[in-house]
């Protein structure tokens, strides 16, 4: 199904996110059994721990991963650090198969993040996995994944605790949340993870931006993980670009999602007192819908118009802060593919892995520009990277016509089959 076809659905008022009765979970094991509402409380004032710490779990009932594939899942809330390095509390869920591993070593992990799914608490993954509301996605990702017998240690991504807001499309702490929950998933009481275990990290989308990150930040901040590749679809790696695109047209509510989350991990920058009446509203939607709700409020929206100055998206960037900080910089320090460089090369970020990116050649959300620039970047940068861009497919229905190749792309590296790239 074409995301434009699901799109109109949420336009004419189809109801796309149903609350549904919550599933019954197994019993918990000794020390994982928090109240629901434990997993999504708001954060403390102070946060204990090192990055990876498993604060609390509950077992919980996958119902939106199709196929009935016999696992056992805990949603969990754990330690991360946010871009500025201070630790925070971040969501997300983890689920083991239950038939054994046969393929020699410990069983794999893939960390997960998803494509967007908006920025509101309810929006959380881990919530939507366990069938709450139904605005998701990636289910049959999931499922093939655990069909080939690699856990998933999937992050919410950082913004979905009681009175919080996502912060969509920043880059650090999407990288930071999707490292923490692998480490987080060998935590679990009664779960079977072990730390020798490889990881690949999968995302798209926005998801296909955090696995990136995660990609690029693996070697200094989890040396300890043994990552052995990375698959990125739909990536928006220069927001500049991105934004330019989305800016008045059909898919406005990821511009949105995008300047609420930026606001939410920079409270220092200007922003709420730039706003007009209708920006003030728009903030409260970005708040209150998730994904399909937001893309139906914010259809051909104009950033122009929702500040009291008619703000563009250049005057924007030029906007200072405190110490001169620009807006501009802020958004800049998102982009994907600068410093990196093969393990050893003494770049900033360093990559020893494969990773695989891909994009539909009906792409109509994300600029071809921008993906196939990130995928140039990594090639310049001497990273083995391996490209597919012929998928007959547009954004929506890439994530889901690219998953065989995703999880072949990452099994093959989970067994030590080398890959040349086609750079």
């Amino acid at each position: 199904m074409r995301l434009r076809s699901l799109f109109a659905a949420a336009a004419s008022g189809a109801a796309l996110i149903v609350p549904v009765a919550a599933p019954s979970a197994t019993a918990a094991p000794p020390g994982c059994d928090a109240a629901d509402a434990e997993i999504y409380a708001a954060a403390p004032a102070t946060v204990a721990g090192d990055p990876g710490d498993l604060l609390a779990c509950r077992p919980a009932k996958l119902t939106n991963i199709p196929g009935d594939v016999p696992m056992k899942a805990w949603k969990v809330r754990y330690v991360s650090t946010d871009a500025k390095g201070a630790k925070n509390v971040v969501t997300g869920t983890v689920a083991i198969p239950d038939a054994a591993w046969t393929k020699g070593g410990s069983r794999p992990t893939v960390a997960f993040n998803p494509g967007t799914l908006g920025s509101g608490p309810r929006c959380a993954f881990s919530k939507q996995l366990a069938g709450e509301y139904v605005d998701m996605y990636e289910g049959g990702n999931l499922q093939l994944f655990l069909k080939a017998g690699y856990a998933i240690a999937a992050t919410d991504g950082v913004g979905y605790l009681d009175g919080q807001v996502h912060t969509y499309m920043v880059g650090a702490n999407a990288g930071h949340a999707l490292l923490d929950i692998v480490r987080t998933s060998r935590q679990i009481p009664g779960g079977t993870l072990t730390a020798d275990g490889k990881v690949g990290i999968s995302g798209y989308s926005e998801g296909g931006a955090a696995a990136l990150w995660g990609a690029q930040l693996a070697a200094s901040y989890a040396p300890e993980l043994d990552v052995a590749g990375a698959a990125a679809g739909g990536v928006p790696g220069d927001l500049r670009l991105t934004a330019k695109q989305l800016n008045g047209g059909f898919f406005a509510g990821f511009l949105a999602d995008a300047l609420v989350g930026l606001n939410a991990a920079y409270p220092e920058m200007p922003f709420d007192e730039l706003m007009n009446g209708q920006g003030e509203q728009a903030i409260r939607d970005v708040r209150g819908n998730c994904l399909f709700g937001t893309l139906a409020v914010f259809l051909g929206a104009r950033v122009e118009n929702f500040s009291t100055d008619g703000l563009g998206l250049e005057q924007i960037y030029g906007i200072e802060g405190p110490g001169g900080v620009t807006w501009g910089e802020i958004v800049d320090r998102q982009k994907l593919g600068v410093d990196i460089g093969p393990a050893s090369s003494g770049a900033r970020y360093e990559i020893g892995f494969p990773v695989f990116q891909y994009r539909g050649w009906l792409e109509e959300i994300i600029p071809h520009e921008t993906e196939d620039g990130t995928r140039q970047a990594y090639c310049a940068a001497g990273v083995n990277t391996t490209w597919k861009n012929t998928y007959p497919t547009e954004h929506l229905s890439t994530d889901w016509g690219a998953a065989g190749d995703v999880t072949n792309f990452l099994g093959d590296r989970f067994e030590g089959r080398p890959v040349q790239g086609n750079c």
